[in-house]
């Protein structure tokens, strides 16, 4: 295995020996689906490098941003119980993953406790996180949830905040469980009211957003 990376970096040197021998490196390019909601669960992906997005598509065809992945985390965790893909990964710039088939996912499991113990911590890990966005999606309104992703993703940049990623309304909109034309009509008003400001699809955070829209 490569460098080990994120969250792969803390297991010991014993259990990152033994996954080594038991996968593979596979690259894709952006904007590639990578795996697809309702596929056969057979493999555990690791990222190496780049990021990607879990999603889910309802009939009418929108789309729901789960989460974003970066560097060293990993999906498909559930080929562990052998069911069906729950979502669909897309590339969100070049990635390269290592690739661990399901077969040897279990003899790992059974064989090196390490591991084992490794793997159950990041699962509690993701379902704090998904329970955490279910309660956003119960107890927050749409605006509530907007503010809640930019104080999250702004980073400092030559003295201002700015979100680092070039976003589109509707990226915005899957990511928080919104429409399109909310995400506008918040974006125009924090925009008028000088909160924000978009360049080319970057956002800027000039002060702080109000608690209420």
């Amino acid at each position: 295995m490569p460098q080990a990376v994120g969250p792969f970096a803390n297991l010991d040197e014993s259990a990152l020996r033994a996954l080594a021998p038991h996968g593979a490196v596979r690259s894709f390019s952006k904007n590639a689906v990578v795996v697809s909601e309702g596929d056969e669960s057979d493999s555990l992906y690791i990222l190496l490098s780049g990021r990607v997005k879990a999603f889910v598509s309802e009939e009418d065809g929108r789309e729901v941003v789960l989460s974003t992945v970066g560097v060293g985390d990993y999906f498909g965790e559930l080929v562990l119980d052998g069911g069906p893909r729950s979502a669909s990964i897309m590339t969100l710039e070049p990635c390269r993953f290592f690739v661990i088939p399901r077969g040897d996912i279990e003899g790992l499991i059974d064989r090196n406790p390490a591991f084992a113990r490794h793997l159950i911590r990041m699962l509690i890990g993701k379902v704090r996180s998904l329970t955490q966005k279910v309660l956003d999606l119960a107890l927050k309104d749409v605006y509530g949830r907007f503010a809640k992703f930019i104080d999250e993703n702004a980073v400092e940049q030559k003295g201002a905040r700015v979100v680092p990623e070039r976003l589109t309304q509707h990226d915005i909109a899957a990511r928080i469980g919104g429409s399109r034309e909310m995400v506008n009509r918040i974006v125009k008003d924090l925009s008028a009211g000088g909160y924000i400001s978009v360049d080319a699809k970057q956002i800027t955070v000039h002060k702080k957003l109000p608690s209420h829209w």
